[in-house]
């Protein structure tokens, strides 16, 4: 069965790249200093590293250890307001949310003066792996940051030295809240409008369109096609929808078709009537992305993926990840006239195995995957009441 894996590299954290080693794209010069309180430090005196990034359907994860402890994976997150840990990881590892601590990437270590300690709820569930921690705005501050979702790596960068040499517009990276780009879009039939969409890097879907902005354009009208998002955080099931964007232009490069979240989702307060939602991995996923914080500035370099073509999944199933090593799949929804429904698939079902593959051999995010290819009929194994039933599941497009 041919389905994507996520491999985490066993590279040595002390690894340093030259410069040499980078896309000729990217080139070290002497650029503007970073902002005070950068405090990154390069291995070896260099000024560039490449990190051994383990890419989760859209979401990007490195691996961190913290004063030189056990290593952990951190969710690189563009929108979070700081770095932060797990409490079940930090009391692992002995850490207090007052003391500081040094974090070490692949040729990269960077101090900070505390690291608060925050949950994540049912985040183990929704993503198929266990929390641990969180990169967010003094790690981007500190750094330049290019993710590379094409070839599925990410480099850093010292800021005093780094000027990007390639195609992409600038877009704004404001000081006091995340990165946005501004975009224009259409749906079929309908006029074309303009808005900011703040850059998410921990959202896996493509575009999510905020309910104030959509009620003030009427953008949610009787023509458009809509089905119920499956993949939700659980605290937010059932209130949002799925629609397929006739286009979705960000500066000059044109998305065709991408599919929308229309969410309930209200944006931070104080952000003006511009502010139209956020753009996630689905569509960051077409591009190279270079998050340089310290020169107030963002790229977007489209990618080999720009004009490959977004898949639903096509099952109407919400599947959530449980039990020891995440992989008892249960069922906690299922939609109905989809194809999960079609086969007898309920809701508490267990999804122990897809055609001659166990379960335990897949990932939630491979099952996601799998369920967005129209490849032949899928045997599913269930497993309901003490029962093991094999039921058919033939998928077909929703949107």
């Amino acid at each position: 069965m041919k389905r994507r894996r996520t491999t985490l590299f066993a590279a040595a954290l002390a690894l340093s790249v030259g410069l040499a080693a980078l896309p000729a794209s990217r080139a070290q010069t002497n650029g503007a200093p970073p902002q005070p309180g950068a405090s990154a430090r390069f291995a070896l005196g260099g000024n560039a590293a490449e990190i051994p990034a383990e890419f989760i359907g859209n979401l990007v994860f490195l691996p961190v250890r913290l004063n030189e402890g056990q290593p952990c994976l951190f969710l690189l997150d563009s929108t979070a307001a700081s770095t932060s840990i797990d409490p079940n990881r930090a009391a692992e590892l002995g850490i207090r949310s007052s003391e500081s601590v040094v974090l070490e990437l692949a040729g990269v270590a960077l101090a900070l003066p505390a690291l608060p300690q925050v949950p994540r709820q049912n985040f183990a569930a929704e993503v198929g792996r266990v929390y641990e921690g969180t990169l967010g705005k003094d790690f981007f501050e500190s750094v330049v940051v290019e993710i590379d979702y094409a070839r599925k790596t990410v480099r850093l960068y010292d800021p005093a030295s780094y000027q990007y040499l390639g195609a992409g517009k600038p877009s704004h990276a404001p000081a006091g809240g995340a990165p946005e780009v501004q975009a224009k879009f259409s749906e079929t039939g309908s006029k074309t409008v303009e808005g900011d969409f703040i850059v998410n890097t921990a959202i896996d879907v493509s575009v999510l369109i905020y309910e104030r902005y959509a009620d003030a354009h009427r953008l949610l009208a009787s023509h458009l096609r809509t089905i119920p998002a499956m993949d939700q955080p659980l605290d937010e099931r059932g209130n949002a929808l799925l629609a397929r964007l006739k286009l979705f232009q960000i500066g000059a490069v044109p998305v065709q078709e991408p599919i929308a979240e229309f969410s309930r989702r209200s944006p931070a307060a104080g952000s003006g009537a511009r502010l139209a939602g956020e753009i996630g991995g689905g569509m960051l996923r077409r591009f190279n992305v270079v998050f340089d914080y310290a020169h107030g500035q963002i790229f977007l370099d489209p990618n080999s993926e720009l004009h490959s073509d977004e898949i639903e999944d096509m099952s109407g199933i919400s599947l959530i990840a449980r039990g020891p090593g995440l992989k008892t799949f249960e069922v906690a929804e299922v939609r109905r006239g989809t194809p999960g429904s079609d086969a007898g698939v309920q809701k508490g079902d267990i999804i122990a195995g897809i055609d001659e593959d166990p379960a335990a051999d897949l990932s939630l995010a491979e099952i996601h995957d799998l369920f967005r290819q129209l490849v032949r009929p899928y045997k599913l194994t269930i497993e309901r009441n003490g029962q093991t039933l094999t039921l058919t599941m033939k998928l077909r497009r929703l949107l």
